[in-house]
């Protein structure tokens, strides 16, 4: 059994913190496909349909300056062209907006991240 060749790693000193994360990133792999997050059980949407991704990754690319324009302003015609693409729920997004101002450093020079968390986001 697996566990068995674990426990004598403890005597060793690997940190009991170090093997508590590893077994959580084994507890989030799903066999659909999608990542699920250990702590809240939910399945992102890291599985979209190549369509939907398609969609996204174009509503993105093509007005990424005015959606990093909107992102700083709360909002705007574009961003929300992109949340829908990707199927942010209507009540999630001024939380998500928030979370984008937050991290907008992630995003300003890679449209792609953007487009990937708007697909786990949505739907």
């Amino acid at each position: 059994m697996w566990i068995t060749a674990i426990i004598p790693l403890f005597h060793r000193g690997i940190p009991a913190l170090g093997l508590a994360a590893g077994l959580g990133l084994l507890a989030a792999c799903d066999t659909s496909g999608g990542m699920q997050n250990p702590f809240t059980g939910v399945t992102s949407a890291l599985n979209a349909s190549d369509t939907q991704r398609g969609a996204v990754e174009l509503a993105v690319k093509s007005e990424f300056p005015a959606i990093l324009a909107q992102v700083d302003a709360g909002g705007g015609p574009a961003l929300n062209a992109a949340f829908g693409a990707a199927g942010v729920p209507i009540e999630d997004r001024p939380a998500r907006t928030i979370q984008l101002q937050r991290d907008a450093g992630l995003y300003a020079s890679n449209p792609g991240a953007l487009a990937s968390t708007l697909l786990v986001w949505g739907g």
